[in-house]
């Protein structure tokens, strides 16, 4: 499992191959386009948005009673190169911003790639096309502490300056438009817009004196995606209509048209219900009856500033799937209990995360979702440490565990009301 999830990371060196490579693998089970036709009982479909926002569906053969859904996200923290990246000079380098919380010292001195999408002219239209210039195609260097005392001791960034990534000498002139081309098996001059990221290649790696630990690139949140994708493939059949959901900009609020907040998620869950013959009041009945779960990792307690966690919920790396808690998280008690039993039957351990009463944590794509498609949310993750690193630690075992959960998750049957739950 864990070799599968370090091939999944180099497949997916940003959103939009995050989501091919998912495709590919629906494709290959058997998933056909949702546009290539109708619905029909017992089919199973995709669909894509903007290519780095994905919905699958596995339709039940008889009258479906619900929805069971996992949201994840393929975006992750990194740098991205603006429309006319080139900047010459004695050096040539590459015009970035930051995109999302990252944290920026883990970036620095080492090789980085650039990929993403290129909008190319074609004799029909425009066309995207997914390029990977490799993950050894850019450095960003860091100033030496003799030129910077107060590098030492962890002096301030300034993201104008210290990030901008090198690409090549100054006879490297006007090269970096013509690789981006290339790679997109085009002319220079139909380009017409590109959506590049840099991103960390460094090959994920399974570690500790039993394997116990694994560390990679984009683990939150492709980890979580990988997991869903998986149990999702190898989940049985249920009375439920069954989804696999990737969303992207989730670093930056989801307020996007591929995020959690957009109408693709509400919207195609209710093409899908009119396809298979269900009316508004009939769609409504089955999000009622529906369960959701959302899926970003959490914060393992840290082995050297253990203070920095809750004292009665900090859940450790190893320890089976976290269930979050917070007023800013979709989790209530209800939604905590049925996971909570669904894991029991899998038997999944299970752990649970808090903030620390004085801290504010981050938002997750759950109660966004679930704020425009109300169904039974509750937010899971796996524990890591060093989220938002371009190197990210979780442990091994707990990436099992999470597929078990949600492959329970799909397979059981629910009848959700107000007041309980029958499963």
């Amino acid at each position: 499992m864990l070799h599968s999830l370090a091939r999944f990371l180099e497949m997916s060196p940003d959103g939009y191959h995050a989501v091919a490579a998912a495709a590919a693998q629906l494709r290959e089970a058997g998933f056909q386009s949702l546009e290539a036709g109708s619905i029909e009982p017992g089919g199973q479909y995709y669909c894509t948005q903007g290519g780095a926002a994905l919905l699958a569906f596995r339709v039940p053969a008889d009258r479906p009673t619900g929805f069971v859904l996992t949201g994840s996200h393929g975006d992750s923290p990194c740098f991205r190169l603006r429309g006319s990246a080139e900047i010459s000079g004695t050096y040539t380098r590459l015009s970035a911003e930051r995109y999302g919380g990252l944290l920026p010292g883990g970036w620095l001195d080492r090789p980085l790639g650039v990929a993403g999408r290129v909008l190319v002219r074609t004799e029909g239209g425009i066309e995207a096309r997914l390029i990977d210039l490799g993950p050894e195609t850019v450095l960003i260097p860091s100033v030496a502490i003799h030129l910077n005392r107060e590098a030492g001791s962890g002096g301030k960034f300034d993201f104008a300056r210290d990030f901008t990534p090198l690409y090549g000498g100054g006879s490297a002139k006007g090269s970096f438009p013509k690789a981006v081309a290339a790679a997109a098996g085009c002319a220079e001059a139909d380009v017409l817009a590109t959506d590049l990221s840099v991103y960390n290649g460094q090959k994920a790696v399974i570690w500790g004196p039993q394997g116990e630990f694994f560390s990679g690139p984009r683990l939150d949140d492709l980890a979580c995606v990988f997991a869903c994708t998986q149990g999702f493939l190898m989940a049985g059949p249920s009375p439920a209509i069954q989804v696999l959901g990737i969303f992207d900009n989730e670093e930056i609020g989801s307020e996007t048209s591929r995020g959690a907040a957009a109408a693709f998620l509400p919207e195609t869950l209710r093409a899908v219900s009119r396809g298979l013959g269900f009316d508004e009041d009939g769609h409504q009945r089955l999000l009622r009856n529906s369960f959701l779960l959302s899926c970003d990792n959490g914060h393992g307690i840290h082995p050297n500033h253990p203070e920095l966690a809750d004292g009665q919920e900090a859940p450790v790396l190893g320890g089976g799937v976290v269930v979050k808690h917070s007023p800013r998280y979709a989790t209530d008690g209800m939604a905590a209990a049925v996971f909570t039993e669904l894991c029991r039957r899998a038997s999944v351990p299970v752990q649970h995360y808090s903030n620390r009463p004085d801290q504010a944590g981050g938002s997750t794509l759950g109660n966004i979702a679930a704020a425009r498609t109300p169904i039974l949310t509750v937010d899971i993750g796996m524990a890591q440490l060093a989220m938002h690193s371009c190197f990210e630690t979780l442990g091994g075992a707990d990436v099992e565990y999470f597929v078990r959960a949600v492959r329970a998750a799909y397979e059981t049957p629910l009848t959700v009301t107000d007041t309980q739950v029958l499963l």
